[in-house]
Formats: structure tokens, C-alpha cells, sequence
């Protein structure tokens, strides 16, 4: 397997490399590697080894990567920066790398463009270099934030399988994501990826339709970064009319992309989006194009899977891992090859109806599968008394019947859907059909605003 992107931090950018852009702004690699300079040196004379990084601007969030990377400093990546968020993770960090001040207890490096510096060349290092780590966070099983260790050598397996795989599908692609580089799938493909394959990207973030329509009409090769929550409202934006200007590839991840979205974006785009499996502990895990409900996952080429004899878990094993031990992951899978599987949900959201056991996972993909249905969600009530509920965003067909026939027509179809596989004594009582499933920018479910959804019948 190739370093492609230690390779690339050891030598640094060539100075005509395109780093970034945005609509009124370049930076190239002499920038680059000048602003990296700099900030080395003074995380070289700070004695602190943990830093804290957080900045909106991607090309600045890189400039402290890499410098942090180089400098042998553990960065902290936190989902976000909210007072609570950061007030979890107070002892976590010794530093601030930011664009703002965020945490007036502790040292602080401002991250801003500044064209006025001496142009220096990249920081010399050699391949056996100590370099810095990452520790990214995601929510644990307790409800605390879990810690994900990642060092350079998973970060640089995952990016070189990435562009093993995908860059015959990418010649010349600037990148731009609606994603943030935060979270480890925008880090990933819209900061490291591009960097080491040498792909410029936005250094803004992408939010609007229109924003998204002024890029691809500007650039003839683009990558799209995007998640399902945004890939599956972007057709009604473009009014489900093909469009003249088209990415190369989309890329989606971070939850379930459901058939419709996918079909949606090819009907405007005119391929479909490639979906990526995996999490922040894991990268990547397996790949597909969904032209169809049972379209299976490819395994990306170093991974081996396996599944639990006991309950059907995946069991692997990944050279994006720290240790080579085999992980054991709470989804279900059913093993097509070697390489080929399908998702049947997950292990852990088991629960006990009228005393009986069921899969959530299990109902939810039911409910899923009929025409009505864009999502859905259930969860497990306890008051006024102990009793399944279902939260369900509606298909365009679905909310249509919703308008003509009403709610208790839509109610009872869906049951009599889920009685193919349930008994009537575990169907949902209470449903709820809101315009939009909560979910924040990560495409991640807001779990606070679906219970308050039932706060009043």
C-alpha cells in the first residue's frame, strides 16, 4: 500500500500546487507552505503537546493540521463549538488552534490568512519523523463523548485506498462538500484526500442549492462531499429537472441514503451518488452505487469481513484500526462473497413490547420499503404508558395520500404493512408525520427533538 499522504506532508506541496479557492480567493502552494512555516515554529516553541482545532475555513483548518501534524502535536477535533461541547472536552486539550478565541484559560494561536509573511519554504522533516496525531470524538454508549485515536499511518491507509479506488472516476476534480471537516468523513475527503492527490477544494463550506449550481456551472470536473439528509432535499431544490452542469461523482455518507434520494440525484445529475459505509472509529468500511432497495456494498480492497456465528455482527478487520485485533461492530450484515454484503441493521436497539422482543433496525427497514415512505423512526415511549412510537417523513406519493385520504388512513396502511412481519401487539401506537426528520448538519438524527414530537397529542 502507498504513502500517499505521508509522502505528501514530508515533501510539501510544489509551489504552483492549487491548494484552494473559494468564488474570490486562491491559495497555491507557496501560500500554503509559507502559512504552515510559520505556525510550525510557533507550535515548536509552545511546550504544550495537545491542541485543540477548530476553524470554518477549511484552508486555514488545514494549515493547522498540517503544521500541528509536522510539529508532533495531538490535535482534538470537536464536533462543534458549542460551550457545552468544548466544556466536555476542557480536559482534553492543553491549546487553542482556532480562528476565534475559544477556551480564555488556555493558550491560544490564531488561524487567519496573512499574506504579509516572509515566504519560508515547507518545514523539513524525514519520513521516520514523529509525527503529530488526531483524536476525534464520537457518542458513546454512556452518553460521554468516546475518543477515536487516529495517527498518520490509518489516516494515510484510508486516503491511499480512496484514491486507489476512485481516481480513475476523478481526473483533475477540484472538490467541494457541504460536510464539515470536523467530522471524520469531511476531514478525510474534502482536507486529506485532496491534498495528498493533489485536488484543489472550497475552502467554504457549501449551503444553498444555488451555491452548489454557481460551482458546477464554474467548473467543468468537480467532486461533490455531501450527506443524505442534504443529498435527499437537494432534487426538490433543482426541481427534479436534469441539470446542464453536473459533478463528476457525489459522495454520501454519514447515514442511510434512502432509494428515492439516490434516484432523485440521478435524475438530476445523471449518476448516481457513491454512498460510504463506516464510522469515526472504523473510516470507511464498504462502497455502493443504490440503483435498487437490495443493492448490495462492495468492501473496500484491504478489508476483511467476517460475521459473528452467535447474532450475525460484522467482525473486522482493517488496516485503518489501530492494532490489527479483530473489531467487533453492532451492525448485522449477511455475507454475499468475500467482498459483498448487505446491511441488516443494527444489533443494539433491541427492545421488549408487551413482552415481547423486537428489532427497531428490523421495523424501521419494513416501514421503509413502502411506497409512502421517504424514513422513518421508532422509539420506545414510556409515558403515559409503555408503547412504540413512529416518526415518519412521508414520500412525495405519501404525502399526497396524507392530504387526501388523512392521517388515519395513513396510519392504518402502514400497520397493515408492518403486520407482514409483526404481530399487531407490537405495532407502533402513536405516529407522527413532520415535514422533515430532525437532523443536524451531519445528517445525524436529533434525538431531544424527535421525543418532543409526542409532547402533546
Amino acid at each position: 500500500m502507498t504513502e500517499l499522504l505521508k509522502s505528501w506532508l514530508v515533501q510539501g506541496p510544489s509551489g504552483q500546487q492549487l491548494i484552494s479557492f473559494n468564488h474570490h480567493d486562491i491559495v497555491t502552494g507557496g501560500l500554503f507552505a509559507t502559512q504552515v512555516h510559520h505556525l510550525h515554529q510557533q507550535l515548536l516553541a509552545c511546550e504544550q503537546p495537545r491542541w485543540l482545532l477548530a476553524c470554518d475555513s477549511s484552508d486555514q483548518f488545514a494549515v493547522g493540521l498540517c503544521a500541528a501534524l509536522l510539529a508532533g502535536k495531538q490535535l482534538i477535533l470537536p464536533a462543534n463549538i458549542q460551550p457545552g461541547t468544548l466544556g466536555e472536552l476542557s480536559d482534553e486539550f492543553d491549546g487553542v488552534l482556532s480562528d476565534q478565541p475559544l477556551w480564555d484559560a488556555k493558550p491560544y494561536i490564531p488561524l487567519k490568512k496573512e499574506l504579509g509573511l516572509t515566504p519560508m519554504p515547507w518545514p523539513q522533516v524525514s519520513a521516520q519523523h514523529a509525527f503529530g496525531e488526531l483524536l476525534l470524538f464520537t457518542s458513546g454508549s454512556s452518553g460521554h463523548p468516546k475518543a477515536i485515536r487516529k495517527t498518520l499511518r490509518q489516516l494515510d491507509a484510508e486516503v491511499s485506498v480512496l484514491e486507489q479506488t476512485f481516481a480513475k472516476h476523478l481526473p483533475h476534480c477540484s472538490v467541494i462538500s457541504t460536510v464539515s471537516h470536523q467530522h471524520i468523513y469531511g476531514l478525510l475527503f474534502k482536507i486529506l484526500w485532496p491534498l495528498a492527490a493533489s485536488r484543489p477544494f472550497l475552502s467554504d463550506m457549501v449551503e444553498y442549492p444555488e451555491t452548489l449550481s454557481y460551482y458546477t456551472a464554474l467548473f467543468p470536473k468537480l467532486c461533490l462531499i455531501s450527506s443524505p439528509a442534504q443529498l435527499s432535499r437537494l432534487p426538490e431544490a433543482l426541481g427534479f429537472e436534469r441539470q446542464l452542469h453536473t459533478p463528476s461523482l457525489i459522495f454520501s455518507s454519514g447515514g442511510p441514503l434512502s432509494l428515492d434520494a439516490a434516484l432523485g440525484i440521478r435524475q438530476c445529475y445523471g449518476s448516481l451518488p457513491i454512498e460510504v459505509y463506516g464510522s469515526t472509529e472504523t473510516g470507511g468500511i464498504g462502497y455502493r452505487r443504490q440503483h435498487c432497495a437490495d443493492t448490495p456494498w462492495r468492501a473496500f480492497a484491504p478489508m476483511v469481513l467476517n460475521t459473528d456465528p452467535d447474532d450475525g455482527a460484522l467482525l473486522l478487520q482493517s488496516p485503518y484500526l489501530e492494532n490489527d485485533e479483530v473489531l467487533r461492530c453492532e451492525d448485522k450484515i449477511t455475507l454475499l462473497d468475500n467482498n459483498l454484503f448487505r446491511l441488516e441493521g443494527r444489533l443494539d436497539r433491541i427492545v421488549k413490547i408487551e413482552e415481547k422482543r423486537l428489532s427497531l433496525t428490523q421495523m424501521e427497514a419494513l416501514l421503509n420499503r413502502h411506497p409512502w415512505v421517504q424514513q422513518s423512526h421508532l422509539l420506545l415511549l414510556e409515558s403515559p404508558r409503555q408503547q412504540l412510537g413512529a416518526v415518519v417523513e412521508l414520500s412525495a406519493y405519501g404525502k399526497q395520500q396524507l392530504e387526501t385520504e388523512g392521517k388515519l388512513s395513513i396510519n392504518n396502511g402502514l400497520k397493515a404493512h408492518l403486520l407482514s412481519q409483526f404481530e399487531r401487539v407490537t405495532l407502533p401506537r402513536r405516529w407522527r408525520y413532520p415535514t422533515q426528520m430532525p437532523m443536524n448538519a451531519q445528517g445525524k438524527l436529533l434525538q431531544h427533538e424527535i421525543v418532543q414530537l409526542f409532547d402533546h397529542d
